[in-house]
């Protein structure tokens, strides 16, 4: 059966501004949109481009947006679509660089401001670092993050307000803070303690909603808060005493 597929198209190059281009597919009902879209740039327009790479969920490469959702198109089958018309388009609050392509540079900067790996103190120990697999099961759901992008495009508050970092960096972050092999000192709570940081968010879950992996980022986002709030409260009681 054929399917409609509306793709949207923007070469800055030469063109004025986005615009809807029709394709017709005969996609399986199995394959995935990923698929269907790399068909259809094989046999029907060499010039479509877009993102991909692991083609297993892994990557996180080919986030786009598809029928209004904001999802991984290897992950998402023809067939869970419902539909013989597929709107394809790219990830919002990020620029378009080409056609389904956009910008991650901004999201990539905000994951890099919170350091995103361990900082231990002290010496090396003789065998590691290691974790107790009960704790790290506690942070097991904010270590499957892709770095995809999908819900700092979902994000209300990253297209409006450019100070804040976003949801992926602030779970990343939280992944760290909760790590007992970790060690970074209390200064890092003044890069988020501010509303570019913890205080930003809306708490509104499109995140959480959007997330290919279940990380739930806004779950790391509150846990920060509570953090912060127990931090300054253990400061004020040393500080009385």
């Amino acid at each position: 059966m054929d399917y409609h597929f509306k793709i949207l198209r923007f070469d800055p190059l030469k063109d004025e501004k986005p615009y809807f281009q029709d394709f017709f597919s005969r996609p399986k009902e199995m394959d995935s949109t990923l698929e269907a879209i790399m068909e259809i740039r094989d046999k029907q327009d060499p010039s479509l481009s877009f993102r991909y790479s692991c083609r297993e969920a892994v990557c996180g490469a080919c986030a786009m947006v598809i029928n209004g959702n904001i999802t991984l198109a290897c992950k998402t089958t023809v067939k869970s679509l419902n539909s013989h018309q597929i709107v394809v388009e790219p990830l919002p609050n990020l620029e378009i660089q080409k056609d389904l392509i956009v910008n991650m540079d901004p999201f990539y900067k905000t994951m890099e401001s919170i350091d995103p790996f361990l900082q231990p103190n002290g010496p090396l120990p003789e065998k590691g670092f290691r974790i107790d697999e009960k704790q790290m099961d506690k942070i097991f759901q904010f270590v499957t993050c892709l770095w995809c992008g999908c819900c700092y495009a979902a994000c209300p508050v990253v297209s409006r307000d450019e100070r804040y970092i976003g949801p992926a960096a602030l779970a990343k972050l939280y992944r760290f803070v909760k790590d007992p092999r970790d060690g970074r000192d209390s200064a890092f709570w003044t890069k988020i303690n501010n509303p570019g940081g913890i205080w930003g968010c809306d708490t509104v879950f499109r995140c959480n909603e959007v997330c290919p992996k279940d990380v739930r980022p806004a779950d790391g986002i509150i846990g920060l808060r509570k953090k912060l709030i127990v931090e300054k409260t253990k400061n004020l009681f040393k500080r009385k005493s």
